[in-house]
């Protein structure tokens, strides 16, 4: 066959040559794996699993236009639940349940089994953004409070050039406040405090005319420094560490009575190094961008130089943090979160690789494998910045429909460790529950992966996009900013909880919630995002190090591993609610009200596409209707999308009216982005690459595959780059 000279012919397949020199001369070296057995296996599993993967998607397919058939049949009629419950159990969409399942993932790391904390989700491309996420595995909650909007910027709090010491008194009475709230004394308060010593083994407090102890004095763990003058002082409670520092010479400790600096909050117990949702990675340079990453951060090499306050420093993985413990031993702490890879869904091809007849091949696979190589460096590593102890690779498997979707991803995990010679269920798989057809056969979707799934999660944004494309035809959806209160949604997060625990995974995996998406907005979520915990959930993903320190304060105040016991007796929400479909009566809708729902759908998904697509910007601070900063990634289009595909569809707006709604939209996003020298207007001409797309993934989004975005978006992105 005849191929670009791109291209290197090896083994049966034909790879990028961008790739095939990053995997052999970047990724292979150090690992033992043989670069020609490696090629020719690799073929081999395309070979095998690449059919595989066309078929599920075939059924996908077959699925959706059963359904479809279904609701125009039935739209002029009031649902029949009875009828349509069997239906799904008919066509093969909903299964009958396995029966008990027990997870029996073994090697999995404290940070998944046994630690409930937050989650960072940070795009894989960017290496800045990665060191950040990775290295917030420890927060200064002194700095988190004080630079947020959780103390209010008023009556002389202001945050200003110098340092306020009178907010710096306000952040010390919070971080006292947490101290009697998680670490009590056994008389009086930590408000009180004028000194923090280490006395027969015990931590002292020093308060006016005496001495007194924790209320529980196994919460003192270790300290640095010496006894009698420590320069910080470890606590710990549920599984979360906290250090107080100690020096009266800084900003904070001059005006604070005992001399504390700072209160180190242990934060960001996980973090999911994305090359999906957040990334805009669509042709090998990209892709070999993310891969080069993943490998530093595997191999604990990864740097970046960083220019800030006019001052460029070299920003690296975190050491790990070390203490003295009172019997003269030193403990280590990890200093670095847990980091876990997020790979594409199974519908994306790549032409990246090429099998042995010159056709893409599912990137999916392609992720799987080369992050594997390259998380073989951690795995053979003894000593220095390691990520896992326990000798596990944990991949993040998103948008899977179905318990036959999740077998197919356990039987390719198999064969990429047969590939590079790992022990079997070293390579961990996270379920994202973000499908419908997941969600409705949540239990056995685990089953299916027993013996390596480590995390199941909630998503609204892509779960409400799945559930508007899958009953499309059933009729016009409730308003958006309404989801959250439908009733499939509440089943849908009750279940999610409900089931992971009756599956087995607390002690072996996590149980995850989603995005505050809001990073500003740092005083709500510490209102709101307390539920996520409450829930029984052991992660919830943040938008920043610093709410991730803000959040971790939520796993202080709940004890999650106690609510998931609690919550093992609660019966489980029926499957019924949970299909129930959001079809809203329209009737009593004005006019205003369908156009003000409208320019909040154009309006986010004008505001996100432009930097996708003429930037390669995956995930951003994107200013919603109201200008609040909102943290967006791929998952906004496909619900925003949907939404007012359906909206046409059932003709409540027609295209013309979406048209001018979408270019009236564009001038406000331009406003908002007018102070950024790189962006490129949309309006007046409406004739740009980002325009065309946002276009595109509204009047073409009911016929894209289950509402995705990713085809639209990479062609339009390629067509971007190519321009420039």
């Amino acid at each position: 066959m005849s191929l670009s000279a791109n291209y290197v012919s090896t083994g049966g397949l034909w790879v990028h040559s961008l790739l095939y020199n990053f995997i052999t001369n970047e990724a292979m070296p150090g690992t033992g794996v043989q670069p020609a057995s490696f090629w020719l296996g690799f073929s081999a599993l395309i070979t095998r699993y690449g059919p595989e993967n066309a078929a599920l998607l075939a059924e996908r397919v077959r699925l959706q236009q059963s359904i479809d058939d279904w609701h125009r049949q039935w739209r002029s009629a009031q649902i029949n639940t009875t009828q349509y419950h069997k239906f799904l159990y008919d066509i093969g969409y909903v299964k009958q349940g396995p029966g008990k399942v027990t997870v029996a993932t073994s090697n999995v790391d404290e940070e998944i089994a046994n630690v409930a904390g937050p989650q960072l989700v940070v795009p894989g491309t960017n290496a800045r953004y990665a060191l950040n996420a990775v290295n917030a595995r420890w927060g200064s909650l002194y700095n988190a409070l004080y630079g947020s909007n959780v103390i209010p910027e008023t009556g002389g709090l202001e945050r200003s050039a110098g340092f306020n010491a009178r907010r710096g008194r306000v952040v010390i009475a919070r971080g006292r406040s947490f101290l009697d709230e998680n670490f009590p004394l056994a008389t009086g308060s930590h408000t009180e405090s004028r000194g923090y010593q280490v006395q027969n083994g015990h931590l002292a407090v020093k308060i006016l005319n005496r001495t007194v102890s924790l209320k529980d004095g196994s919460q003192f763990v270790a300290l640095r420094g010496s006894p009698e003058y420590p320069v910080a002082v470890l606590l710990r409670n549920n599984n979360l560490h906290v250090e107080i520092g100690i020096d009266a010479l800084s900003p904070m400790g001059r005006i604070d009575n005992a001399g504390i600096a700072d209160l180190i909050i242990e934060a960001a117990i996980t973090t999911i190094i994305d090359g999906e949702d957040s990334v805009a990675a669509v042709d090998v340079e990209d892709k070999v961008l993310l891969f080069r990453n993943w490998l530093g951060l595997m191999k604990g090499t990864l740097t970046e130089t960083v220019e800030k306050n006019s001052q460029k420093f070299v920003r690296r993985l975190a050491e790990d943090r070390r203490y003295n413990t009172v019997d003269g031993g030193e403990l280590v702490l990890h200093g670095r979160a847990l980091m876990l890879i997020r790979n594409v869904g199974s519908h994306l091809d790549t032409n990246i690789v090429l099998d042995v007849n010159g056709n893409a091949v599912p990137e999916t696979i392609v992720d799987l494998v080369v992050g594997s190589v390259c998380a073989l460096h951690d795995l053979r590593r003894t000593s220095g910045l390691r990520n896992s102890r326990a000798g596990s690779v944990y991949v993040v498997k998103p948008k899977l429909h179905g318990a036959e979707e999740v077998s197919h991803a356990d039987a390719l995990f198999s064969a990429t460790e047969d590939l590079l010679g790992m022990d079997r269920y070293t390579l961990k798989m996270g379920i994202m529950d973000e499908e419908r057809r997941t969600s409705v056969n949540l239990a056995a979707c685990i089953a299916a992966a027993e013996n390596r799934v480590f995390f199941i999660n909630t998503g609204f944004l892509d779960r409400t996009g799945d559930e508007i494309h899958t009953s499309m035809e059933a009729g016009p959806m409730i308003p958006k900013s309404d989801m959250r209160s439908a009733l499939w949604m509440n089943s849908y997060e009750d279940r999610s909880v409900g089931i992971g625990i009756a599956c087995g995974l607390p002690g072996r995996g996590q149980i995850g919630k989603g995005m505050w998406a809001a990073p500003d907005a740092m005083a709500e979520m510490l209102e709101q995002k307390i539920a996520h915990p409450r829930a029984g959930a052991s992660t919830a993903w943040v938008p920043s190090p610093t709410a991730a320190t803000l959040h971790a304060l939520h796993y202080h105040a709940v004890d999650v591993v106690a609510r998931q016991q609690e919550l093992r007796s609660r019966p489980v929400s029926p499957l019924n609610d949970l299909l129930a479909i959001p079809v809203a009566d329209p009737r009593n809708w004005t006019a205003d009200d369908i156009e003000r729902e409208l320019e909040t759908n154009a309006q986010s998904i004008l505001g996100y596409v432009v930097r996708w697509v003429d930037r390669g910007i995956g995930c951003s601070k994107v200013p919603d209707t109201h200008n609040v900063a909102l943290m967006e990634d791929r998952a906004t289009l496909r619900i925003s999308a949907q939404h007012i595909a359906n909206w046409l569809l059932h003709g409540l707006v027609t295209a013309e009216q979406v048209m001018g709604t979408l270019k009236r939209m564009a001038i406000i996003v331009d406003r908002q982005n007018e102070m950024d020298r790189h962006y490129k207007p949309m309006a007046p001409d409406y004739d740009g690459v980002a325009f065309k797309a946002a276009c595109d993934l509204v009047f073409e989004g009911r016929t894209q595959p289950n509402g995705y975005t990713e085809f639209i978006l990479y062609s339009r992105r390629r067509e971007a780059k190519a321009g420039a």
